[in-house]
């Protein structure tokens, strides 16, 4: 079941090149995926490596298991990116020389209807990366207040139409409960006017909306912010951070934050500082932006968003 699905891995060389991986080092893929960055991490990592392997993903997860079972340089843990320090203390190590996200959602749950990330293939309305924890879609529409499914679909969507299509899935829930990817896919497009949708062809009306929805019921940018947070403290000295993004949202946060980083704190006048670490940036941005090439577009639609930043700590 794992492997019904295939993954094109975004950036692959891009990415693992970002990480400047040492023979010895200790790397975390916190997004593991179907390990595409992984394998081609373990190519450069010599025996006493370590590689930690993490994704909230049960089906990931038994992948991962599955894949590298052989490798004694595999640590897989199951949870989210944001809790990399928890899978780096249950590993027995202290800090890693390097931290891979790979954000957004995998083509085998994209291709997988009954994940319902997708308003492509009728399916339950599920949208959580881990099936097993918190509110699916369906759960959290049947209850939120029209007002709460506004905000969500405008603030993680963009989408103009929020308050229409809040109001609509409220109605429609009274008569019938809105349990299906194409159900809800169906409503939306009918609240978007057809003169806004010929504006855009080749778009489905519902893609914000089930992108807004899917970032709010995993709590993607909480936990994305959780996660460069501890990047302070649980990555070593020149360590590197990677970070790819596939949509503004994300890539604003990452882009923030290593500005924020890369900045010698201001001190009040007067205070005796000279060289203490209050003094110091917690990171450097290494290069540009870097996005896929028109090749890889080509080869793979779905990279066609993506964005990867890079930081190391100082």
């Amino acid at each position: 079941m794992a492997n019904q699905f295939k993954h094109e891995t975004v950036l692959l060389d891009e990415a693992v090149a970002a990480l400047a991986i040492k023979n010895d080092g200790v790397y975390i893929d916190a997004t593991f995926g179907r390990g595409g960055h992984s394998t081609e991490i373990l190519k450069q990592l010599g025996p006493n490596g370590r590689l930690l392997l993490i994704d909230k993903d049960p089906l990931a997860i038994a992948h991962a298991k599955e894949s590298f079972k052989d490798d004694k340089r595999i640590f897989v843990w199951q949870g989210s990116f944001k809790d990399f320090s928890l899978a780096l203390q249950d590993a027995g190590i202290e800090k890693a020389d390097g931290l891979l996200l790979d954000l957004g959602v995998s083509s085998p749950q994209l291709d997988d209807a009954s994940r319902g990330f997708s308003f492509m293939r009728d399916g339950e309305l599920d949208m959580r990366m881990n099936p097993e924890e918190g509110l699916s879609a369906a759960e959290w529409l049947g209850k939120a207040s029209e007002e709460e499914i506004a905000n969500v679909i405008y603030q993680y969507g963009d989408e103009r139409f929020s308050r229409r299509i809040a109001r609509t899935i409220v109605e429609k829930r009274a008569e019938t409960p809105i349990s299906t990817t194409l159900q809800l896919a169906e409503l939306i497009a009918s609240c978007i006017p057809m003169k806004i949708q010929r504006k855009e062809p080749g778009k489905h009306p519902a893609t914000r909306s089930f992108q807004a929805i899917r970032i709010f019921v995993n709590r993607e940018l909480e936990d994305l912010i959780d996660c460069l947070e501890s990047s302070k403290e649980f990555l070593a000295s020149k360590g590197r951070l990677v970070v790819i993004s596939f949509h503004s949202l994300e890539d604003r946060i990452v882009k923030r934050f290593l500005k924020a980083e890369s900045s010698i704190p201001k001190m009040p006048r007067g205070l005796p500082i000279m060289e203490s670490e209050f003094a110091k940036p917690g990171f450097k941005s290494i290069g540009k932006a870097v996005k896929p090439s028109k090749d890889e577009v080509e080869f793979n639609v779905r990279s066609r968003s993506a964005i990867m930043r890079i930081g190391e700590k100082q």
